[in-house]
């Protein structure tokens, strides 16, 4: 006795829902790369920031063991009772290199910061490096007072990259002991 063979294969229909589930694959995997490129070329910008905040952060620890400042100058110049007294300006300034006093977000910054780049052959140090000043990023220092020896440090560091804007926040704490 012969066993009844069925050769008709997929349907039309199983078919189509196959290649819904391919096509539903392949674009979440487009999704994934996408974001994955974007990461990647906006960490450059993410490096920079992080860098500009910590040497916000080692300008007031600086001010602070050096004894440029006292402690009740290290604050911001209105900060959270609108007349705190402190030399660090208030809101979000663009990144300046530090003025005569060695601090940075004070009355006296100097010019925008550059990010400096080895020129064409490829030496950095060199007459032919590349200075790219740093538009697009702003720094944010705000003190805070925790105790009568104590404040929080919040630095935050804004900019702009080509798959957006982005923010590194940095938060330490300072003492009035050096």
């Amino acid at each position: 006795m012969a066993i009844p063979r069925n050769d008709s294969g997929f349907t039309l229909v199983e078919t189509l829902v196959a290649m819904l589930v391919v096509c539903i694959g392949a674009f979440a995997l487009h999704g994934a790369v996408t974001m994955s490129a974007r990461k990647i070329t906006g960490s450059q910008e993410q490096f920079i920031a992080s860098q500009r905040a910590a040497e916000a952060v080692e300008s007031v620890f600086k001010a602070r063991d050096n004894r440029v400042l006292t402690w009740a100058q290290i604050r911001n110049v209105l900060g959270a009772t609108g007349a705190d007294g402190g030399v660090f300006r208030d809101g979000a300034r663009d990144v300046r290199d530090p003025g005569a006093d060695g601090l940075v977000n004070t009355a006296d910054d100097g010019a925008v910061a550059e990010v400096v780049k080895p020129g064409p052959d490829g030496l950095l140090g060199t007459a032919d490096d590349i200075r790219q000043p740093l538009f697009g990023f702003t720094r944010e220092i705000e003190i805070r007072d925790i105790s009568q020896t104590l404040r929080q440090l919040r630095v935050i560091v804004r900019y702009r990259s080509s798959t957006g804007t982005g923010q590194y926040v940095l938060v330490t704490y300072v003492s009035s002991y050096a």
